[in-house]
């Protein structure tokens, strides 16, 4: 199986310019491809997961990734999937934030040896002065055809500023960019992308003449993509300050049962043969694939010892077996005890169970909180310090828990 077939096995790829030269340059090893990432905070989260995961395969086929971050556009935002105008950045927070993304896209792209790499679009979009842009790419984009492209209609009714409206103009001017000093000959984006990666392919032709070699190809689910990664306790962030290996496997433990095979799929390296003899799995069944997958990409992201200790600390906490040493804790301080008891909504918040005490109130007066697998449904429910010994586990919701210690 060539890996162009892989990727269409897999589900990854969608509507693409010209399928045959694409097929022919990836099979080669020929492209030279990009995926953009605007830095927009200072972590990865698992909305780029798949793109990750793209460029690592196709690396490993021979190809060339060049991920490009938005240092130069975070300053403007894209409007696309948005209902206002997105918050303005100082360059200080972009410059961290870019550091912080190089760190990470290092476990899966090898930028050794010209094998691979990182631009900032930056060093281009912040030199250049409002009259040349103008001159330089104006001329080649119709204000009428930009206003059809999907990401601005949506935004034609609640207003769309013109800061954003040069969003496209600037993503077609780093294909254009790329193409002009680093031979990329593809892009790939998801279907929310599809206008402005159209745009770059067109300017280059525009400028360069038509035999001028530039790809555009759609990530099929990407824009489940963007979906991915939301919890109660908000995203899902490769950094494991922000989101520890085990809440990262439990994530991906989590998924709904018509999703798994999927993900599967798309994000791990299992061979497809193998994943292929999962389809008539169900019922039980599905719950291994969902710890397979779990396993597989913790141990992507934070390593092999980390996804081991999130697989025991599950199997502990739900299995009845294991390890919950790993699970995570939340500390009680001596200053959050009152006459020798700290109450369980106290608990709630500091664990980041609950986002504030009246929605911890809420959870447990609907009975949706336990304390070592025992429903507490009195909101006055508190704990002495001989009380919190041992695995002193509480939990919201079937998803959400966490271990106390003093």
């Amino acid at each position: 199986m060539t890996i162009f077939d892989e990727l269409k096995a897999r589900g990854l790829l969608a509507q693409l310019t010209d399928e045959e030269e694409i097929k022919e340059l990836i099979n080669n090893g020929k492209a030279v491809f990009y995926i953009g990432f605007d830095p927009t905070a200072d972590s990865l989260h698992v909305g780029h997961f798949m793109a990750l995961c793209l460029m690592k395969r196709l690396q490993m086929a021979g190809n060339k990734p060049i991920a490009l971050i938005g240092g130069g556009t975070a300053m403007i935002g894209d409007p696309t999937g948005k209902s206002d105008m997105r918050k303005m950045m100082t360059p200080e927070t972009i410059n961290h934030n870019v550091e912080c993304f190089k760190k990470q896209m290092s476990k899966f792209i090898d930028f050794s040896d010209g094998k691979a790499m990182l631009v900032n679009n930056g060093d281009w979009i912040l030199d250049m002065n409002y009259i040349e842009i103008l001159r330089e790419v104006g001329p080649h984009f119709s204000v009428n055809n930009m206003l059809r492209a999907e990401c601005y209609k949506q935004r034609m009714e609640k207003g769309l500023s013109f800061l954003e409206f040069n969003y496209m103009i600037l993503q077609s001017y780093d294909f254009y960019k790329l193409f002009q000093d680093y031979g990329c000959n593809m892009q790939f984006g998801g279907d929310d992308q599809w206008s402005n990666m159209l745009g770059g392919t067109e300017l280059i032709r525009r400028k360069l003449g038509k035999d001028a070699y530039a790809m555009t190809i759609q990530l099929l689910l990407n824009s489940e993509g963007k979906k991915m990664g939301k919890t109660e306790k908000g995203a899902v962030w490769l950094d494991p300050e922000k989101t520890s290996p085990f809440e990262f496997y439990q994530y991906w433990r989590n998924v709904a049962d018509a999703d798994v095979l999927k993900c599967i799929r798309m994000l791990t390296f299992l061979p497809l043969e193998e994943i292929d003899k999962m389809d008539a799995w169900e019922g039980a069944e599905l719950n291994k694939a969902k710890e397979i997958l779990a396993y597989e990409l913790t141990k992507l992201i934070h390593g092999e010892e980390e996804a081991k200790k999130a697989d025991e600390a599950a199997k502990a906490l739900f299995a009845g077996g294991g390890n919950l040493d790993n699970m995570p804790t939340v500390t009680v301080t001596d200053d959050m005890f009152r006459d020798g008891t700290v109450d369980l909504i106290s608990i709630l918040v500091a664990a980041k169970l609950v986002p504030s005490r009246s929605e911890g109130r809420r959870a447990i007066e609907q009975g949706g909180c336990m304390v070592n697998d025992v429903k507490v449904t009195d909101v006055k429910t508190a704990y002495t310090k001989d009380q919190i010994t041992g695995d002193f586990v509480v939990k919201k919701g079937k998803k959400n828990f966490c271990k106390v210690v003093l």
